[in-house]
Formats: structure tokens, C-alpha cells, sequence
């Protein structure tokens, strides 16, 4: 059995675990990387990258519809998602090289295989030409997460898919009943409802994106019905069975049992720590709700040990976790790195029009005792939204009355999910309102919105 010897083994590359090995590389550590797909992970291969090229896809299909609006006449167009499809691939397929390249560039070792402990300091690989060990000072565990379902539900990737099948699905059904409207449910509905398959949306709890701000959810669950997704919130799925050539969901809503049917079954009912098979529980790692428990610096119960990413707690977000490599690398380097503020983490959702948010919630600000003053500005008021044909949604800002604090923002519209990075860097500064409207925005655009609505607080909106 062939043994490596390095400073730092990192199990995992997806988001967080090819920043956390390249960011040792760059303080001066050898390091390898144990991976069982390809490099980038579920997020770049499978999930987040993937879909995001299909949500352009089924933007651009968006726009051939609506072309008239600009003066454009069309007769004929044929959207072809199998060709969106393979286009998402050739993306994933890009990025996945590009991390690759990475690893070559900071000399980081790649090791093919699946990545278990047999002891804090030692990494066993099942790979393909045999297995391998190795051995290191220190571990980074960054095995991610993976699809969830409900009792007594078999995702089979056929009739019941999950996020990762639906990317490598090449034909779009003509019906489709999506479980969860979370960020992952709302933008499959997006895309698939962009190629005329018939969405039923179905949501355990009151409302659509149950994580975000009231005032959005609503907005947003109106905009997708106008679309013609069937939205069904407070539904308990009771079971899921394959019924010849659909499947059927029996749901129970208001008391009563319905049975709804589809093609097939889209399972967006949210993602579990892939903490099994790792090695953790005879090394005595301490999990806390199925996650692992870390420290500021991400490390884990058992000395020289850390996790991050998924696997280490919610939010179970790419940008996240990132952020935690690099904590965890710098802390292995003998550094002082900051901790993580997750407060001030940004919560994105990319369908049309898109969803952007950070902080609280203007009722988790209420119940939370602030005495708080909100301003809203709609797009239907920006120039630039206008001009683009965009309008749809708002911005809104919840504030500290008495200290002009940014207590949250949220967004709903386009490019919302570039817009919030002006508050996260406000709220990392500790800016106030007067920051904010003391800074010029560049007229005309999208960012105007910002600055319009932290006036609208204050009672001194211009555009509305």
C-alpha cells in the first residue's frame, strides 16, 4: 500500500475544500487532496454551477417569449433542453478543469478515491489502482452534503429524482411535482417551468422560501403562479409510488387526503452532512443535530482535526463554506484568523426574478426586541430595471431606529443576488444608514435601489 506523507490532507474539493487546499499551499504547506468524483465537488459538478447555467438557459428562453416587448418578432423558436442539458455540463466541465489547474499551479497532490480516517493523522484512500495512505499532520474534512428525502421515500434517480439527477436529465418531463419550495425547488420550477412543463410546487411549511422575509416569499410565490406553477403550501406528503408511467403523491392539505400525479417527482426537501463512512465515529468526533461540532477555528472535537464546509453545520451554503477553508487553513498555519461571522452570511436564490438576503427578517428584528424603521423601494421606480424590462420585486431594508444600524436586507428582483454584496460589506463595516446615503450610486442603475431605499427609512425617498 503506496503511503504520502504532507503537511495537510483536505478529504473533499468541493467549494471549501479546494480554497482550504489551496490556501495552505499558499502559506507554505504540502498538501493532498482526496477526492471520489472530480474536483469542485457536488457544488461545482452537480449542483450550484450546473444550475446556474439552466437558469440562463431558461432566462434566455424567457426573453424569446417575451421579444415582442422589444420590438422582436419571432414565429418558431424551439427550445431544446436537451441542449441546455449538455451546455450545463460543458460548464461544470470548465470549472471542474479550471480547479484542476488550480491544483497543479499550488503544487497541491490530487488523490482519486474515496477518503477515510483511520486515525486523526491518517487518511485512507480507496483508489482505483489500489489503496493508498496518507499520512498528515493535520486533516480538513470537507465531505459535503448530499440529497435528503422524506420517510419512506427512494430517491431512485428515475421516477423520484433528486438535484443532482435533474442536471443530467436530458428530457424535460411534461409534468412535474417538486417537494420543498426552498432555493433548490424554486429554481428548478424556474427552469422547468421556462420549457413548458406543467409544476406543481409542494411546501410543508406556511409559504414559499420559508427562510426568507414574508413580504418576498408572498411576492414571489404570485410572480410564479402567474407563471403558471402550481404552488401548494402547508401540504405534508403522506407517500410517493410509481403508478405506471408517472408516480403519484399522496399529500394531506387542510385535513383532507388528495392524490396528485406527474411525470416524475423532483425531491427538494433539503440536504443531509455526509458524516457516514468517514471514520468519525471511531475516532469519537463529537456530531451535534448530524453535523459535525467545530470550534471558531473549525476544529473539531479530536485535536488536528477540522471540519468545514456541509458536513460542519448550516448555512449549507458554497460562499460558506469557502469561507471556513480559509479559517481552518490559517489556523493550521499558525495564523490568528477572524472568525466567521455568520450573521452576515449572504442567502441567495437565482430564479427570475431572483432573491437576495442578509441579516434578520423584519419579524425576527420585531420579536427580537429592535424597535425598527423599514424602507422599501420597488423596481417598477428604477430607471434602469425599467429599461431593461425587469421591474419585478423590491428592495428593502430593516433598521435599528435608534442607532441607524442595518439590522437586514432583503431583495427581490433582478441581479438581486450581486445587489446584496453592497450590505454585506456595509454590515461588515458596521455602516449606518448615513453611510449609505452619503455614498453616490452611479445613475442609471440597479444599485440605485439601495440607496433609495435606505432614504425611504429615513422618510426621504426621492423616486417614490
Amino acid at each position: 500500500m503506496a503511503t504520502h506523507k504532507v503537511d495537510v490532507a483536505v478529504v473533499g474539493t468541493g467549494p471549501g475544500g479546494y480554497v482550504a487546499a489551496i490556501r495552505c499551499a499558499q502559506l507554505g504547506l504540502s498538501v493532498a487532496a482526496v477526492e471520489d468524483d472530480r474536483p469542485g465537488g457536488v457544488c461545482l459538478n452537480w449542483g450550484c454551477i450546473p444550475t446556474k447555467a439552466l437558469l440562463r438557459n431558461a432566462e434566455v428562453v424567457g426573453l424569446f417569449q417575451r421579444a415582442s416587448e422589444f420590438g422582436i418578432k419571432i414565429s418558431g423558436f424551439e427550445a431544446d433542453y436537451a441542449e441546455a442539458i449538455r451546455r450545463s455540463r460543458q460548464v461544470a466541465d470548465r470549472m471542474a478543469k479550471g480547479v484542476e489547474f488550480l491544483f497543479r499551479k499550488n503544487k497541491i497532490t490530487l488523490h482519486p478515491g474515496r477518503g477515510r480516517l483511520k486515525s486523526p493523522a491518517l487518511v485512507e484512500v480507496a483508489a482505483a489502482g489500489g489503496p493508498e495512505t496518507i499520512e498528515a499532520r493535520h486533516v480538513i474534512l470537507a465531505t459535503g452534503s448530499e440529497p435528503k428525502s422524506l420517510p419512506g421515500v427512494a430517491i431512485d434517480e428515475q421516477s423520484v429524482i433528486s438535484s443532482n439527477g435533474a442536471v443530467r436529465l436530458e428530457q424535460a418531463p411534461k409534468s412535474m411535482i417538486i417537494i420543498g419550495a426552498g432555493a433548490v425547488g424554486m429554481e428548478f420550477a424556474d427552469i422547468y417551468a421556462a420549457y413548458g412543463v406543467q409544476v406543481t410546487l409542494l411546501e410543508a411549511l406556511p409559504r414559499v422560501l420559508p427562510m426568507e422575509d414574508e413580504e418576498v416569499s408572498a411576492q414571489l410565490a404570485r410572480l410564479f403562479s402567474r407563471r403558471g406553477v402550481a404552488i401548494r403550501t402547508g401540504v405534508k406528503v403522506q407517500a410517493v409510488k410509481a403508478a405506471g408511467s408517472g408516480v403519484t403523491v399522496e399529500v394531506e392539505a387542510e385535513g383532507k387526503a388528495e392524490r396528485l400525479q406527474a411525470e416524475r417527482v423532483l425531491m427538494a426537501a433539503g440536504r443531509a452532512a455526509k458524516v457516514k463512512d468517514v471514520g468519525l465515529e471511531a475516532l469519537g468526533v463529537a456530531l451535534e443535530r448530524g453535523f459535525v461540532k467545530v470550534s471558531l477555528r473549525m476544529e473539531t472535537s479530536v485535536k488536528g482535526l477540522y471540519a468545514i464546509g456541509d458536513m460542519a453545520g448550516p448555512p449549507l451554503l458554497a460562499h460558506k463554506a469557502m469561507a471556513e477553508g480559509v479559517v481552518a487553513a490559517e489556523a493550521i498555519a499558525g495564523r490568528d484568523p477572524r472568525p466567521l461571522n455568520y450573521s452576515n452570511v449572504p442567502s441567495c436564490t437565482y430564479c427570475r426574478p431572483q432573491v437576495a438576503s442578509i441579516g434578520r427578517t423584519e419579524a425576527q428584528a420585531r420579536s427580537g426586541g429592535s424597535d425598527v424603521t423599514v424602507g422599501r423601494f420597488p423596481f417598477t421606480a428604477n430607471g434602469k430595471a425599467v429599461a431593461l424590462g425587469e421591474t419585478e420585486g423590491f428592495l428593502k431594508v430593516v433598521v435599528d431606529k435608534a442607532t441607524g444600524e442595518i439590522l437586514g436586507v432583503h431583495i427581490l428582483g433582478p441581479e438581486a443576488t450581486e445587489l446584496i454584496h453592497e450590505f454585506a460589506v456595509g454590515r461588515t463595516l458596521e455602516a449606518t444608514l448615513e453611510e449609505i446615503i452619503h455614498t453616490i450610486h452611479a445613475h442609471p442603475t440597479l444599485s440605485e435601489a439601495a440607496l433609495e431605499a435606505t432614504l425611504a427609512a429615513l422618510g426621504q425617498a426621492i423616486h417614490i
